[in-house]
C-alpha cells in the first residue's frame, strides 16, 4: 500500500492487515497486533480437511507454500508478491494473521473445524468470498480505525467508510457513515440492512460517491 501512496503522492494513514497494523504519515508504526503463538501453531501444524491454500502475512511479508499465479492478479498495481516457503518453518510468534483462499463451500466447512479448535482465541472472517481470515482476537478493522481515530482527535461518528466483504461489518457498523459496495458479499448486506448500498467498485463507485459528496451533497445521491 505504502508504494501505492508513493505513486499518487499521497500522504495518508495506513491501516493494513485487516486491522493489524496502522502507519503513520511517515510511515512509523502506531499500532500493532499479531496472532497468539498458539493460535498459529496450531493452525499452521494441524490437518485440516480442505482443499484450500494456506498463507501467512507478517512484516517481512506474504508467505505460502505452493505456486498459485491466479493470486497475483489482485495485487498487479501494488506489486505486492507471496515468498515461497515451507510454513511449518514460519516460528509462531512471527505470525500476523493466517489466511485460507479457495471455494467458498470449503472454506465454510472449514471456519466450522477452526471454530472447533480456535474457540474464542481468534477472530475469522470472509475478506473475500473465496478469502477465509484467521485474525488476532478483537482485531478488525472497526477497531484499528478506533484506535486511529482516538490518535488523530476524532470519533467515529467523524469517520465515513465503504466496504464489500464480512471483514468490513465492524467497521461499517461503527462509523458515521457507513456504505456498502454493489458488488459487495450477499451476507455483508443482510447483516447491514439499514445501510444504502451504492454502486459496484468497477464504476469507480467510491469516487463517484464522494465526488457528489463533496459537490452536491444537498441532493439525493444515485448510483447511476
Amino acid at each position: 500500500m505504502r508504494h501505492l501512496l508513493g505513486t499518487f503522492a499521497l500522504d495518508a494513514f495506513l491501516i493494513t492487515g485487516n486491522g493489524t497494523r496502522i502507519h503513520s504519515v511517515d510511515g512509523n508504526m502506531l499500532h500493532r497486533q499479531d496472532l497468539n503463538p498458539e493460535v498459529a501453531d496450531i493452525v499452521l501444524h494441524s490437518t485440516w480437511d480442505t482443499q484450500a491454500s494456506v498463507h501467512v502475512f507478517n512484516d517481512e511479508g506474504w508467505f505460502t507454500g505452493r505456486e498459485i499465479p491466479a493470486l497475483l492478479h489482485a495485487h498487479v498495481y501494488s506489486g505486492f508478491k507471496y515468498q515461497l516457503i515451507d510454513l511449518r518453518r514460519i516460528p509462531a510468534h512471527k505470525v500476523t494473521k493466517i489466511c485460507f483462499c479457495g471455494d467458498h463451500d470449503d472454506l465454510c466447512r472449514l471456519r466450522i473445524q477452526l471454530n472447533e479448535a480456535l474457540g474464542d482465541r481468534a477472530h475469522l472472517t470472509f475478506s473475500a468470498v473465496d478469502c477465509l481470515e484467521v485474525l488476532p482476537v478483537g482485531c478488525n478493522k472497526g477497531s484499528a480505525l478506533a484506535v486511529l481515530s482516538d490518535h488523530l482527535g476524532l470519533t467515529m461518528q467523524d469517520c465515513m467508510a465503504f466496504g464489500d466483504a464480512m471483514n468490513d461489518h465492524e467497521m461499517l457498523s461503527s462509523v458515521g457513515r457507513g456504505l456498502i459496495m454493489g458488488n459487495a458479499m450477499p451476507q455483508l448486506i443482510a447483516a447491514l440492512p439499514h445501510l444504502p448500498v451504492i454502486g459496484h467498485c468497477r464504476n469507480e463507485a467510491v469516487s463517484h460517491f464522494l465526488t457528489h459528496w463533496l459537490d452536491k451533497n444537498n441532493l439525493p445521491y444515485s448510483p447511476e
